[in-house]
């Protein structure tokens, strides 16, 4: 109801408007009907293409020009040439051509300029040195267009690049406005018979080829204004993102190390007092209380050794582990890392071997650590896969690098499962297994190979075993 009132205030206003520009009657209705046509095409097509009207996305600039600027004014261009051709306004096409062109044009310049001009596309020009930028480059438009107009040569070679600059410095605010001082320069000097090939060219004809030039060879930049647009938004929202990311890093690795320090030392005073009552330093116990006693002394290690995993995972992700590089010698590593781990329980009925294919197996390791690396793997080895009675510590020579790989030949992994075992106290469902762990072993692993300039990796498929891979490089 309210779009009828308003459409029909405006069909008056426009009627008014040619009746007061000297038109006849019957002209003026004629006029005011078509100028509606377009009016009503435009925000039909709008409403059901283009509703947020956003031109500051390749996407929303592309469907505002396609079906406001160039189909809206098809039908009324149409409507206009033929009801004005018994007035003798000339050839119907030459008409039509005059009446779309002219359209399309001040709907995609004056539209996407209006609709560009918001609060954040203005605070552009409240950057340092900005408003002098976009008089220069402005000033450079408005040069090469006065020089086109004295018909001395072509101007398109100089203007597209030009309006480039333009589109990369001021987006499409001052690419718009940059195409509507083309526009009225370049039309308005063709219509008072300045341009090129004023000599061979016709009146008419030499309008339609400055609207065509404007159209064809300059408007495709609004779309290139509005990806750099586009792009630049994304960038800063990702910018935002990590910044975001970072701040909540370092505060769950602040407090990961806070309650690290606060179980310590509790736990200590109870491993402590624990010890002192199993072994009966406290008074005379039962054999039920000395069992009780190691439970409670076992159970507090467990938390104690939860305390030391959250400090390490604290102190990698928060860049505090320092790693010493120096050659290190692959099979010596690996051979300690068999012999520690022969020592576990889980290794009971399992065969670890150490295989090294080739010599000069020498990477640049901080040893240490990737001891803890090896040693962690060779304990997921044996905890999940020793079900396979066999374990195998390999190096060999890949490429520029020296990689190291923990095979077992247990139940294997998924891929969803794959995708999440580097993520820090991720168990993978196993929290109620009888398998003791935390979580975090794999997620420190990865963080302090990549501090040693590594990558590590795992390759596994259900019921075919996994193999755990650490590349560093080469001495």
């Amino acid at each position: 109801r309210h779009d009828v009132a308003f459409a029909t205030v405006l069909m008056i206003s426009i009627l008014i408007g040619e009746l007061i520009a000297g038109y006849k009657p019957m002209l003026s209705l004629l006029f005011a009907l078509a100028n509606m046509v377009e009016i009503i095409g435009a925000v039909l097509l709008a409403r059901r293409f283009a509703p947020t009207l956003n031109v500051s996305s390749l996407n929303g600039v592309a469907r505002f020009l396609i079906c406001t600027a160039a189909l809206a004014p098809i039908p009324a261009g149409v409507f206009a040439s033929i009801a004005l051709a018994p007035f003798g306004s000339g050839d119907v096409l030459e008409t039509f051509q005059t009446w779309w062109f002219g359209h399309a044009l001040g709907l995609a310049v004056i539209g996407t300029l209006g609709l560009s001009l918001t609060w954040s596309t203005l605070a552009r020009l409240t950057r340092p040195g900005a408003l002098l930028e976009a008089g220069l480059l402005l000033a450079g438009v408005l040069a090469v267009q006065f020089f086109g107009l004295t018909g001395r040569a072509e101007i398109g070679v100089a203007m597209i690049p030009l309006l480039l600059g333009v589109a990369v410095r001021l987006g499409v605010a001052g690419t718009a406005f940059s195409l509507l001082v083309v526009t009225l320069l370049s039309v308005g000097g063709a219509m008072l018979g300045y341009g090129p090939h004023i000599e061979t060219l016709s009146r008419s004809e030499q309008v339609l080829a400055a609207q065509l030039q404007v159209l064809v060879g300059y408007m495709p930049i609004l779309l290139v204004a509005a990806l750099l647009e586009e792009r630049d938004r994304l960038s800063e929202r990702a910018r935002s993102g990590q910044v975001r990311a970072e701040r909540a890093s370092e505060a769950k690795s602040r407090l990961l190390a806070n309650v690290a320090h606060e179980i310590k030392s509790p736990v200590a005073g109870v491993i402590g007092i624990g010890n002192l009552w199993s072994t009966g330093q406290l008074g005379p116990v039962t054999p039920q209380q000395t069992e009780m006693a190691d439970v409670l002394v076992k159970t507090a290690r467990q938390v104690e050794a939860l305390a030391h995993d959250l400090l390490d995972v604290a102190r990698a992700e928060s860049g505090a582990v320092k790693v010493d590089l120096r050659p290190t010698d692959i099979p010596g590593l690996l051979e300690d890392v068999r012999r520690a781990a022969m020592l576990r329980s889980e290794a009971q009925s399992v065969d670890v071997q150490v295989v090294c294919e080739g010599d000069g197996l020498v990477a640049v390791a901080d040893s240490q650590r990737l001891a803890q690396v090896i040693d962690n793997l060779t304990s997921n080895a044996l905890k999940y896969g020793g079900s396979g009675g066999r374990v195998i510590l390999r190096a060999l020579r890949a490429a520029q690098h020296i990689r190291i790989e923990v095979v077992d030949f247990g139940p294997g992994l998924s891929s969803q499962k794959q995708s999440q075992l580097f993520e820090p106290f991720n168990r993978l469902g196993l929290e109620r297994s009888s398998v003791e762990g935390h979580g975090v072993g794999l997620a420190i692993a990865k963080r302090l190979v990549e501090l040693q300039g590594g990558a590590i990796g795992v390759i596994s498929s259900p019921g075919e075993g996994a193999t755990f891979w650490v590349n560093l490089p080469h001495a």
